[in-house]
Formats: C-alpha cells, sequence, structure tokens
C-alpha cells in the first residue's frame, strides 16, 4: 500500500501543470524584468535628475534641498516624483499580472494535461481489465497518430502475440494430453481382453508383453520428444562450436538402415558448416530432418542431405520426395502433432513433432528455417545459420 501523505500524489498530470505553470512564471518574470529596466531608462528617479544641492553658509541650502526632494516649491520635483511612484506602481501591477496569468496558465495546462493524457487512462483501464481469458480484446486508439497512438497499436499487438501464445500452448496440452491418453489406453485394453480370456497361454502374456514394450518405447519417444521441444523453445544455455557436416554425417548413419528397406536412394554432399551450438539440440534437429524425410517418403523415392557454407553462414538441407502437399499445409505442418491430411496417427506413424522441433530449435539459435514444398510431392527443408562471431 502507498503511505498516506498530505502532498498529492505526483502523477504526470500533475508534473505537467507545474512545468506548465512554472514555464509560464520563469518567462512571465523575465518579460517583467526588461519591462521595468525599459521603464527605468525612459523615466529616470528624481536622485538622478536633481542632485543634492549643498549647504549655503546661511543654511537656507539645506532647506532648499529638502523642499526639492518633496518636491514642495519646485513644480518639476513634483512631476518627477510622480514618475517614480507610476513606475513603482506599475511593477507591482505587473507583478500582481503575472500573478495571474501564472495561476490560470496552470488550470489551462491542467486542463489540456488531461485531454492529452487521456488514452493513458483507457490503456490502463483495458490493461487492468484484460486477462488470460479475454486476450481477444483490444485497445483500438482513435485520435492522431502520436507517440500514445503508436504504444496503443504496439500493445495491442502484444496482446494478439499472447492471445496466439495461449491458443498454441492450449492446443499442445490437448493435443499432449490425446497422445499420452492413446497408447495408455490401448495398453489397457489389451491387458482386460488378455485377463478375461480363459485360455491365455504362456505365449498369449509373451504376445502381450511384447505389445506393452512397444507402446511403452513409443511414449518414451514421444515424452523426449516432447521435452526436447520443451528445451527447445527455452533458449540456448551455452553455444559450443561444431561441424554440422559431421552432425549430419552420424545423423544419415543412424537413419541407414531404414533407407535401405524402404529403397531410397540417398544423396549426400556434406562440406564443412562451423557454427556456434548446442551440440545435443543440433544433433535433434539434424535428426528430425532426416527422420521426417525418410519416414514420410515413398519406397524407390529419394533423400537429398547437404551441409555447407553460404555468405559465412552455416547452411544444412535435407529434400525428399513423397506425397504432395499444398503450400497452405506447410505452415499446418510447423505446429505440434500436426501431420498430413486428416488421418489418424499409426504407430510408428510419429506424432506429428518432428518438424515443430526443428522450428523450435532454428529459433533458439536464431537461423532461419525455409520449408517448400518439392514438384512432385515431398518436401525440401533448409536452416541457415547467423555466422558465428570473428575469432
Amino acid at each position: 500500500m502507498r503511505p498516506r501523505t498530505l502532498l498529492p500524489r505526483p502523477t504526470a498530470r500533475l508534473r505537467l501543470t507545474l512545468l506548465y505553470g512554472g514555464a509560464c512564471l520563469t518567462f512571465g518574470a523575465i518579460l517583467l524584468a526588461i519591462t521595468y529596466l525599459f521603464t527605468w531608462k525612459v523615466f529616470p528617479d528624481a536622485i538622478s535628475a536633481h542632485p543634492v544641492p549643498t549647504a549655503s553658509p546661511a543654511g537656507g541650502g539645506a532647506q532648499q534641498a529638502v523642499a526639492q526632494l518633496t518636491g514642495q516649491g519646485d513644480p518639476q520635483s513634483g512631476s518627477v516624483q510622480a514618475a517614480t511612484v507610476d513606475k513603482l506602481q506599475l511593477l507591482a501591477g505587473s507583478g500582481i499580472a503575472l500573478g495571474i496569468v501564472t495561476l490560470a496558465a496552470a488550470g489551462a495546462g491542467w486542463l489540456l494535461a488531461g485531454r492529452v493524457l487521456r488514452p493513458l487512462s483507457t490503456i490502463t483501464a483495458a490493461a487492468r481489465r484484460i486477462s488470460a481469458s479475454s486476450l481477444h480484446e483490444r485497445l483500438a486508439l482513435q485520435g492522431p497518430d502520436d507517440e500514445l497512438k503508436e504504444l496503443g497499436d504496439t500493445l495491442d499487438g502484444l496482446f494478439a502475440r499472447l492471445e496466439a501464445s495461449f491458443a498454441a500452448q492450449r492446443r499442445f496440452a490437448a493435443n499432449a494430453s490425446h497422445e499420452l491418453r492413446t497408447p495408455l489406453t490401448r495398453e489397457r485394453t489389451l491387458l482386460q481382453v488378455t485377463l478375461a480370456d480363459p485360455g491365455s497361454t504362456a505365449a498369449t502374456w509373451q504376445a502381450v508383453s511384447r505389445e506393452l514394450l512397444a507402446s511403452n518405447a513409443e511414449q518414451e519417444r514421444l515424452i523426449e520428444a516432447l521435452l526436447t521441444l520443451a528445451s527447445s523453445e527455452a533458449g540456448l544455455s551455452h553455444r559450443d562450436p561444431l561441424d554440422l557436416a559431421e552432425v549430419t554425417k552420424a545423423a544419415l548413419d543412424v537413419h541407414r538402415l531404414g533407407i535401405d528397406r524402404l529403397g531410397l536412394a540417398a544423396r549426400s554432399d556434406l562440406q564443412p558448416a562451423v557454427l556456434l551450438g548446442d551440440p545435443l539440440l543440433l544433433h535433434q534437429l539434424v535428426a528430425n530432418l532426416i527422420d521426417n524425410a525418410v519416414g514420410h517418403n515413398i519406397a524407390g523415392g529419394d533423400v537429398l542431405v547437404a551441409t555447407g557454407t553460404r555468405d559465412s553462414c552455416a547452411v544444412v538441407s535435407v529434400a525428399n520426395s513423397g506425397q504432395v502437399i499444398a503450400p497452405a499445409e506447410v505452415d499446418r505442418l510447423l505446429q505440434p502433432f500436426q501431420r498430413l491430411g486428416t488421418r489418424s496417427a499409426r504407430r510408428g506413424d510419429g506424432h506429428g513433432l518432428g518438424l515443430s522441433i526443428v522450428a523450435a530449435i532454428t529459433d533458439a539459435h536464431d537461423a532461419r528455417l525455409t520449408v517448400r514444398p518439392r514438384h512432385g510431392g515431398g518436401l525440401a527443408v533448409r536452416v541457415v545459420f547467423p555466422a558465428p562471431p570473428p575469432a
């Protein structure tokens, strides 16, 4: 709680009002000083116009001097004294006028500051009102295209990004729970059916055990993919120098069995490509690219893998044949748990996390991801990493 004080809260409106009033008082005082000096020059005072006379031996000089200063017996001295009084009255009147003008300027400044800062009240009220359940609301400020309008538009953009992020998280949580629940349901059904069968034998239970182990391995892969996705979106804790060519060669060796089983024509052009990054995440990126290219290919298709350097930037590209993909589908495939078409997932078919993991790791490394459909079917994916700083 803010402690109670006798002084008003130093709001922006009050500070602007004090600034307006202070500026008016300052410039008014300068103007008053210039006016006073000008008046002093034009209307000299009585002393400068009539110097004090010297005393005469008869003693009449002193009386004459007093008479001159008081204006008695000398019409000219009286007019000078009147001019001096007028000058003092002018100074006093100007001071009073300055005070009145300063108060008027402070009042006008208060009203003008309130009008100018009115959009801030709208922004504050909206920021207090908008929550996770009402991120669809927008400020939509009207008025001149000034700094406050720019601030309102910036906040509207922020609310839009937050709304999209919250929606993506809700979809991710729903999809993740569905993906994790599916194998558990299958395992429970398998066990219930086997227990209810009175003719179950040891061979039956062995088959069930193998089925359960395969389902458990599927869940393990899903959890590892989710952890990789989460760690990628959290950013990098460190960066080490490594060569993409070596990482890609190791990933190709791991997938060699699947490539040979499908009869794919795998071609590679692995040129040195040095960059700074997280070795584990980069291995996951390349592994997911190759796994996606192999798993979504067709029998007798091809896989093209290349690494190299372009303008001091490390580049890795993976292209594969496969199903024809519409350009409008590409952005959707980069989201978690998204697959081609509306077909349901089958074991070994993947969980739709491969490209989303690639996108998250790419963002974590400040790299640039390009995904485009190939003519005739398949995808061509390219990741360009930023150039490492000079040694």
